[in-house]
Protein backbone atom coordinates (compact mmCIF):
# COMPACT_ATOMS: atom_id res chain seq x y z
CA UNK A 1 0.00 0.00 0.00
CA UNK A 2 1.03 3.38 -0.80
CA UNK A 3 -0.46 6.49 1.05
CA UNK A 4 -0.21 9.76 -0.59
CA UNK A 5 0.43 13.37 0.84
CA UNK A 6 -1.67 15.92 -0.20
CA UNK A 7 1.17 17.64 -2.66
CA UNK A 8 1.89 14.65 -4.24
CA UNK A 9 -2.07 14.05 -5.48
CA UNK A 10 -2.20 17.50 -6.06
CA UNK A 11 0.60 17.37 -8.50
CA UNK A 12 -0.03 13.45 -10.05
CA UNK A 13 -3.07 15.01 -11.11
CA UNK A 14 -0.84 17.14 -13.99
CA UNK A 15 -0.72 14.45 -16.77
CA UNK A 16 2.56 13.68 -17.73
CA UNK A 17 4.20 14.77 -14.31
CA UNK A 18 6.74 12.73 -12.07
CA UNK A 19 4.08 11.92 -10.09
CA UNK A 20 1.54 11.33 -12.88
CA UNK A 21 3.77 8.51 -13.92
CA UNK A 22 4.57 7.01 -10.72
CA UNK A 23 0.77 6.84 -9.87
CA UNK A 24 0.07 5.17 -13.31
CA UNK A 25 3.02 2.55 -12.39
CA UNK A 26 1.94 1.71 -9.34
CA UNK A 27 -1.96 1.31 -9.80
CA UNK A 28 -1.35 -0.77 -12.79
CA UNK A 29 0.99 -2.93 -10.82
CA UNK A 30 -1.58 -3.28 -8.39
CA UNK A 31 -0.91 -1.42 -5.51
CA UNK A 32 -3.54 -0.03 -3.36
CA UNK A 33 -3.41 4.06 -2.85
CA UNK A 34 -4.34 5.80 0.46
CA UNK A 35 -4.84 8.53 1.92
CA UNK A 36 -5.55 9.88 5.58
CA UNK A 37 -8.02 12.21 6.14
CA UNK A 38 -5.54 15.01 7.22
CA UNK A 39 -4.16 15.03 3.73
CA UNK A 40 -7.50 14.17 1.95
CA UNK A 41 -8.47 17.64 3.83
CA UNK A 42 -5.61 19.73 2.86
CA UNK A 43 -6.85 18.37 -0.80
CA UNK A 44 -10.15 19.23 -0.48
CA UNK A 45 -9.34 22.86 0.77
CA UNK A 46 -8.04 23.36 -2.77
CA UNK A 47 -8.55 25.06 -4.93
CA UNK A 48 -9.47 22.29 -6.49
CA UNK A 49 -11.99 21.78 -9.51
CA UNK A 50 -14.58 19.34 -9.15
CA UNK A 51 -13.37 17.00 -11.74
CA UNK A 52 -10.40 16.47 -10.16
CA UNK A 53 -12.25 15.57 -6.71
CA UNK A 54 -14.28 13.06 -8.76
CA UNK A 55 -10.82 11.63 -10.69
CA UNK A 56 -8.96 11.72 -6.97
CA UNK A 57 -11.68 9.68 -5.46
CA UNK A 58 -11.82 6.96 -7.91
CA UNK A 59 -7.95 6.94 -8.05
CA UNK A 60 -7.41 6.89 -3.59
CA UNK A 61 -9.37 3.95 -3.17
CA UNK A 62 -9.28 4.42 0.98
CA UNK A 63 -9.29 7.46 2.69
CA UNK A 64 -7.85 6.37 6.26
CA UNK A 65 -9.65 8.37 9.60
CA UNK A 66 -7.70 9.41 12.01
CA UNK A 67 -7.92 7.83 15.15
CA UNK A 68 -7.17 7.79 18.85
CA UNK A 69 -3.61 5.61 17.64
CA UNK A 70 -2.98 7.68 15.19
CA UNK A 71 -2.95 10.81 17.06
CA UNK A 72 -0.72 8.88 20.28
CA UNK A 73 1.64 8.08 17.23
CA UNK A 74 1.70 11.73 15.59
CA UNK A 75 2.33 13.08 18.94
CA UNK A 76 5.53 10.78 19.31
CA UNK A 77 6.60 11.62 15.73
CA UNK A 78 6.38 15.42 16.58
CA UNK A 79 8.40 14.72 19.84
CA UNK A 80 10.85 13.21 18.81
CA UNK A 81 11.81 14.77 15.64
CA UNK A 82 12.52 18.23 17.25
CA UNK A 83 8.91 19.91 17.75
CA UNK A 84 9.59 21.36 14.28
CA UNK A 85 7.21 24.55 13.37
CA UNK A 86 4.72 23.17 10.86
CA UNK A 87 5.34 19.94 10.62
CA UNK A 88 2.04 18.87 13.08
CA UNK A 89 -0.25 18.08 10.28
CA UNK A 90 3.10 16.13 8.36
CA UNK A 91 3.99 13.62 12.01
CA UNK A 92 -0.24 12.69 11.49
CA UNK A 93 0.18 12.27 8.14
CA UNK A 94 3.28 10.04 8.87
CA UNK A 95 1.37 8.31 11.17
CA UNK A 96 -1.31 7.33 9.11
CA UNK A 97 1.06 5.91 6.54
CA UNK A 98 3.25 4.45 9.61
CA UNK A 99 0.06 2.62 11.30
CA UNK A 100 -0.73 0.96 7.79
CA UNK A 101 3.02 0.13 7.02
CA UNK A 102 2.43 1.82 3.91
CA UNK A 103 4.89 3.74 1.77
CA UNK A 104 4.29 7.90 1.37
CA UNK A 105 4.78 9.38 -1.14
CA UNK A 106 5.33 12.99 -1.02
CA UNK A 107 7.03 16.00 -3.26
CA UNK A 108 8.55 17.06 0.11
CA UNK A 109 10.88 14.83 1.05
CA UNK A 110 12.95 17.00 2.93
CA UNK A 111 9.53 17.48 5.58
CA UNK A 112 9.44 13.92 5.87
CA UNK A 113 12.78 12.70 6.14
CA UNK A 114 13.41 13.50 9.99
CA UNK A 115 11.08 11.04 10.23
CA UNK A 116 12.66 8.13 8.52
CA UNK A 117 14.52 7.35 11.39
CA UNK A 118 11.49 6.30 13.24
CA UNK A 119 10.32 4.15 10.51
CA UNK A 120 8.90 6.28 7.65
CA UNK A 121 9.11 4.70 4.29
CA UNK A 122 9.41 7.13 1.56
CA UNK A 123 8.57 6.17 -1.73
CA UNK A 124 10.53 6.85 -4.46
CA UNK A 125 9.50 8.25 -7.46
Amino acid sequence: MIHLDTGFLITALVPGSAQDQALREWLGGGERIAMSTIAWTEFLCGPVQATHIELATTIVSERIPFDDQHANLAATLFNDSGRRRGSLADCMIAATALHAEAQLATNNRNDFRPLRSIGLMLAEV
